[in-house]
């Protein structure tokens, strides 16, 4: 077994109709830019009717149509905030968590300490989370977590915690749920290692045309200069107006 084989994203999700929520976290092969991606899907009506909005440095879910929106405490939330040099991803209002923490002096574990699975039984759908962290050298490490039931009744939290020093054109992948199912499996193992290509448009579209066409539901790509700390954004909504 090859322990360390990287992937191509679209290998990483052939043949699976449902990963749930994503996200990947790398490097550019030339390593001159940090790489963060968040994309949704949905099975029912009410987690299909949602957009990815961007509002200054953050990332939202919101209601496609608001008129159709049911229950909105697990399917809206910021997914992606910028608190000072940290850039912070994750599936739920655990980034909130997670930026007021920075912001009081604690750190991405520490904060993610408060939090469990979400209250979703059967599913007991996992949070997952990512940061990066830029330093001054033009450099940067990035981290991940995932917060997952310890048996079917949700009676207890196991947390997951990975840092990672970034290799250029390596990414890692996290999501939530294994594959499609009633209820729905828990993602298990380490989080996949992700090739990551230079080009923000190459990577997007890859991802974007690899995930199941019937419950893909938005996007976010967003590339750093590790440099200039300039961005580059791609967004992908399947619901527009």
């Amino acid at each position: 077994m090859d322990v360390y084989k990287t992937l191509s994203f679209s290998e990483a999700v052939r043949g699976n109709a449902y990963p749930g929520r994503g996200i990947i976290a790398g490097e550019t092969p030339d390593g001159k830019k940090a790489v963060a991606a968040y994309f949704i899907m949905g099975r029912s009506e009410n987690s299909r009717n949602r957009v990815f909005t961007v509002k200054g440095d953050a990332v939202f879910t919101e209601p496609f149509d608001i008129s159709k929106l049911e229950d909105p405490s697990l399917i809206i939330y910021a997914a992606v905030r910028k608190v000072g040099s940290h850039l912070i991803v994750t599936n739920g209002n655990q980034t909130d968590t997670i930026a007021e923490g920075l912001n009081a002096g604690s750190d991405f574990h520490k904060s993610l300490k408060q939090r469990t699975f979400e209250p979703d039984a059967p599913n007991f759908t996992p949070r997952i989370s990512a940061e990066i962290v830029f330093d001054d050298q033009a450099g940067f490490d990035y981290r991940m977590s995932i917060l997952k039931s310890a048996d079917a009744e949700g009676t207890a939290c196991n947390r997951y915690g990975y840092e990672y020093s970034p290799i250029p054109g390596l990414g890692h992948f996290i999501h939530t749920y294994e594959c499609d199912g009633n209820p729905l499996p828990t993602f298990q193992g380490e989080p996949a290692r992700i090739a990551v290509p230079d080009s923000i448009d190459e990577f997007a579209d890859e991802i974007w045309n690899a995930l199941d066409e019937n419950n893909k539901i938005s996007l976010y790509v967003i590339y750093t200069d590790l440099i200039s700390g300039e961005t580059e954004t791609r967004l992908f909504n399947k619901n527009t107006k």
